[in-house]
């Protein structure tokens, strides 16, 4: 199920419809931004599928994990092994991203051997490493979904004594009231014109948002 907590309050195939929405703003700002991007997909028999859905001209690989801390764990391991020096992870719930910040977190890793962008519920939207400074067990034993999993994360990374980039604070979409923050309180302005923000006014979902 896609957005499950979003679920609870919107019909399931217009949660589908945003999620949809979510990915090709995300898609689209990354593009723009020029650097190289590897879509990770779950569950792995549905590459098919997203290559309908996006096109040929992404590279496409499975996750890999029981969980979700295996499965970001794995995915640096595997651009680290392709060679990369630097990289970072960022979810598909932000739609709103700006550009700015992947600029942000990718220069800061010039200098700082993680970055973190925390999330207003206390999770986080981003997480990068150099690749001669990539730690592992930040992903081992994190109550994912809680509102501990940003400083609990960032109390392993300064444990092992690396120096860390926090990023400014942006929001996760999971529930209804953060949809309304989003449609109502976006920080970037070119929002307005995405397809994200479109879909909403086209089906004038801003109408049940209303605070």
């Amino acid at each position: 199920m896609v957005k499950s907590r979003l679920a609870a309050d919107l019909h399931e195939d217009m949660v589908l419809d945003l999620y949809k929405c979510f990915v090709s703003d995300m898609m689209e700002m990354l593009a723009r931004s020029g650097y190289p991007v590897i879509t990770f997909f779950h569950p792995p028999e549905s590459r098919q599928k997203i290559i309908q859905w996006l096109g040929n001209g992404h590279k496409l690989l499975p996750q890999e994990g029981d969980d979700l801390g295996e499965r970001m764990k794995n995915a640096f391991k595997t651009v680290f092994s392709q060679g990369l020096k630097s990289a970072i992870l960022i979810g598909s719930d932000s739609p709103d991203l700006p550009g700015l910040i992947i600029d942000r977190a990718l220069i800061s890793l010039k200098d700082h051997d993680a970055v973190l962008g925390p999330s207003y519920d206390g999770g986080y939207y981003l997480i990068g490493f150099r690749a001669d400074t990539f730690l592992p067990r930040t992903f081992d034993e994190i109550p994912w979904s809680t509102p501990e999993v940003f400083i609990k994360t960032l109390d392993v990374m300064e444990k092992a004594g690396l120096k860390v980039h926090i990023l400014p604070e942006w929001r996760d979409v999971d529930t209804i009231n953060d949809l309304k923050a989003l449609f109502f309180e976006s920080r970037n302005p070119s929002f307005a014109e995405s397809t994200t923000m479109k879909y909403m006014l086209c089906n004038k979902l801003f109408k049940r948002l209303t605070f």
